[in-house]
């Protein structure tokens, strides 16, 4: 199915700029609140340029068709109107729980969309879905043929079936097993986006879905497990906001540059607090999921060889957006720059090259603990 453009950048912006973290697309607040100052702007492979639109459309008086004709002209191809009907249900996750099947997928170099994390006790988990099954079929349309971003918008719903209760059927196959048809129920589903667990002796596995308001403090809270080798996991996680990245990056990090992004030709410098742990041995697990926020997160604690990147290479979303309120209650969504990694590399359109190439087939966590015990942690 294709999707005409102003569908693709509404589906790139609810789970790339507004967090959706691919856990079924939930939007669970990265944009905060566009009419109240100021601006938090998310990370998310386009151009930064958006000629033609104004320096600041706040309360401009703009008609859908402006909106668009304008988006259109300015080449911004992460751009996306909402009405402000549309932007309310976009939000109907801010409230902490938000309607889906309890899944995150990955798109592989192969291109392949695989299940790469489930949540327990969620649909999919009672389905039997599990992590490394591969996705074929939502509905009747092929999995792979569709953007990633379409995968996601597909799992949470759209219209009608966003919401508990509705229904959508997977086609998946695990292995060379035979192909299973689910019919899965979306239910609502907690946004927590930290999840922690012990991988190995003296190993914590901190896994971060997206980075939504609270999240640094939530990887804060989770380091209290006693320690002595991390696995932070950014397999799937589709960003979110800047400064959650830039705060979680201070756990790992003594102050310092995490990176740079340029807003409307201005550089502004993204600085980890002060008082990280530097010591820990670190090792950061990504994926083709892993996108713009997460993908500065990455590479920040890379170029300061703070940590070892496993797994394969990243999505490549390096740009920056911010959202503005229209006066009519509407919402344009605009680019307003390139984000770079303290070394100076942009990784829009490339993505992150990991240290560790995780081989095909290749059981990521068994591949992290290995690593973690060359850097000296006993696992």
């Amino acid at each position: 199915m294709l999707q005409n453009p102003r569908r693709a950048r509404q589906v790139a912006a609810l789970s790339l700029v507004f967090g959706a973290v691919l856990l079924t697309g939930a939007a669970t607040g990265a944009w905060g609140d566009p009419g109240g100052p100021p601006h938090r702007p998310s990370a998310d492979t386009a151009p930064a340029a958006a000629g033609g639109l104004p320096a600041d459309p706040a309360g401009a008086a703009l008609s859908e068709q402006q909106a668009e004709h304008l988006l259109a002209a300015g080449g911004d191809r992460w751009g996306a109107y909402y009405s402000a009907q549309e932007y309310a249900e976009f939000s109907q996750g801010l409230d902490g729980r938000y309607p889906g099947v309890g899944l995150s997928v990955g798109r592989g170099e192969d291109g392949v969309t695989e299940v790469a994390q489930v949540a327990p006790d969620g649909p999919a988990a009672t389905a039997g879905i599990a992590p490394g099954d591969r996705l074929l079929r939502i509905g009747q349309d092929q999995a792979d043929r569709l953007p990633v971003t379409e995968v996601v918008a597909r799992l949470r719903g759209q219209g009608d079936e966003r919401r508990a209760g509705s229904e959508v059927t997977l086609t998946v196959r695990r292995g060379g097993a035979e192909v299973r048809e689910l019919r899965l129920r979306r239910v609502l589903l907690d946004s927590r986006q930290v999840t922690a667990e012990q991988l190995g002796k003296g190993v914590l596995r901190v896994t971060v879905r997206g980075f939504t308001s609270g999240v640094a403090d939530q990887v804060r809270a989770a380091l209290r497990a006693p320690h002595a080798g991390v696995v932070l996991d950014l397999r799937g996680n589709s960003g979110g906001l800047v400064d959650e990245a830039a705060g979680t990056a201070g756990i790992f990090l003594d102050g310092g540059t995490v990176g740079s992004y340029q807003e409307r030709g201005e550089t502004r410098e993204l600085t980890a607090p002060s008082g990280g742990d530097q010591r820990t041995p670190l090792v950061v697990l990504v994926d083709g999921g892993t996108m713009s926020a997460a993908e500065l997160l990455a590479g920040a604690l890379q170029d300061r060889s703070r940590a070892v990147v496993v797994g394969s290479r990243t999505f490549g979303k390096g740009t920056v957006q911010q959202p503005s309120r229209l006066a009519d209650g509407a919402v344009l969504e605009l680019t307003v720059g390139r984000y770079h990694t303290p070394a100076g590399r942009s990784l829009d359109g490339t993505g992150l090259t990991p240290d560790v190439p995780a081989g095909s087939g290749e059981e990521a966590d068994g591949l992290a603990l290995r690593v973690l015990s060359g850097l000296g942690t006993r696992a």
